[in-house]
């Protein structure tokens, strides 16, 4: 009887998503033509992730070669087998010649043509393309992506009854077993028969209640909340027993912002926390301005402006004074230079994500700015350096993503805030409405 097992023909960029990704295709064959190790020998070279990953590919195919001949298979526990291709290709038309890219495509149709069940496996959106042109079957790599369209808000809305609302002022808290609810999943409360008598929950696992949010009204370093998604995204940022936070909204929604007042307030006023840590994935939107010349730090101010921009926002609205030493120490200070001697007292530090990885990071607030750029093996390699007592914070926004193998629906941020939705430490909440300005709300919802 013929075998039913498919062939799945992986393309580089989905190894570099997820090194691992050729375990996932159960008691199938997975086929690597030669052009996808070229291509990853071409990106071992790379300090980045991209890099790091190539590495970590190549790593795994050495270790495969003690099972077997790689260019003839090597079985896998789920019964399949794992290999190289390196003899059978198909003729491609003309326009496609002499590229890597089209070496694999051929590789996939040679073996089509032979009778074997084949699917091509890429992140690349023009591939996709190509391959159904060339009358392939083709999909995307499907393990870590999330229907974006259906993803969890963070809050919900129910209606009780007006002396009921009464009575959740009264004792701050309140049974209500019409609905489930996910750990620290915020309610708006309304009163049925007064739709403008309302209050503000947030669901607590530990007591298996609906209770009375403490930090609504708070002034994290003189920022006040604009609306009602920014009033939770406060009890979230502020709650102690929440320790992993994702924030996510179109430009103009204040999720740096908010994430930052917060984490000054925390960690300068309340001293809850040793440092604010900020960082961000660095990838350029269009074209990179090459190399940039100084230190560590002074090359990390180019891609951190949006963090400088808030800090003098909110040491603007605050009002603090930070005290300087030395000559001239009775001279004002003005905005910027009280900016920078917030990270003269080594209570604020910028990092890049790749120096994040190898490092323990215990009683910190850690932001992670533009999280949608991160594949979620990214993200699970920055969350898992949280040490004891540490809060994380991610916020993006996944309409606006520059890395070209991930959407909406692929990136870690919201592949994060899917998974972790029922946990008891995490918290999420989708900002909808730009605050910004009237014009930056208008670019956001027309352009």
């Amino acid at each position: 009887m013929k075998s039913l097992k498919k062939t799945f023909i992986l393309d580089t960029n989905v190894l570099i998503h997820d090194p691992d990704s050729f375990y996932d295709f159960a008691d199938n064959h997975v086929v690597l033509p030669l052009a996808v190790i070229e291509e990853l020998d071409q990106l071992k070279q790379f300090s980045d992730e991209r890099g790091r990953n190539a590495r970590i590919v190549a790593r795994k195919l050495d270790a495969l070669r003690e099972a077997g001949k790689i260019s003839e298979g090597v079985p896998t526990s789920g019964g399949g087998t794992i290999r190289i291709e390196t003899k059978v290709k198909a003729k491609v038309p003309t326009e496609l010649v002499r590229k890597a890219d089209n070496e694999i495509l051929s590789v996939a149709l040679g073996l089509k043509e032979r009778g074997e069940k084949v699917i091509f496996i890429t992140k690349d959106i023009n591939m996709r393309v190509k391959a159904e042109v060339l009358g392939l079957q083709v999909q995307d790599f499907e393990k870590a992506k999330v229907r974006f369209e259906e993803l969890y808000t963070g809050w919900s809305e129910i209606e009780i009854e007006d002396k009921l609302v009464d009575e959740f002022y009264n004792q701050k808290k309140m049974p209500y077993s019409s609905k489930s609810f996910f750990p620290h999943e915020f309610v708006l409360i309304r009163s049925s028969s007064n739709s403008k008598k309302t209050a503000l929950g947030r669901y607590s696992p530990d007591e298996n209640l609906i209770v009375k949010t403490r930090y609504e009204n708070a002034r994290p370093w003189g920022l006040d909340a604009l609306n009602l998604e920014q009033k939770f995204a406060l009890e979230a940022l502020l709650n102690e027993d929440i320790k992993l936070v994702t924030l996510v909204g179109i430009a103009g929604t204040g999720k740096t912002l908010l994430a930052l007042a917060c984490g000054l307030q925390l960690t300068f006023d309340e001293a809850r926390y040793r440092r604010v840590l900020i960082s961000r994935p660095i990838v350029p939107m269009g074209k990179d301005i090459g190399y940039l010349p100084g230190t560590k730090e002074e090359k990390l101010t180019n891609w951190m402006g949006a963090f400088y921009d808030n800090l003098e926002f909110l040491v603007d609205t605050s009002g603090i004074t930070v005290e300087r030493s030395g000559a001239g120490s009775n001279k004002k200070m003005k905005i910027p230079e009280m900016v920078d001697s917030l990270f003269d007292t080594g209570k604020v530090e910028i990092e890049a994500l790749t120096y994040l990885r190898g490092r323990s990071i215990p009683n910190q607030y850690v932001i992670i700015d533009e999280a949608q750029n991160l594949t979620p093996l990214e993200v699970k390699s920055i969350v898992s350096r949280a040490g004891k007592e540490t809060k994380v914070v991610l916020t993006g926004d996944p309409y606006q993503i520059d890395n070209p193998y991930l959407d909406s629906s692929s990136n870690g941020l919201t592949y994060l805030a899917e998974k972790f939705k029922g946990q008891n430490i995490f918290a999420h909440i989708t900002l909808s409405s730009s605050e910004r300005s009237k014009l930056a709300g208008l670019a956001a919802g027309l352009l």
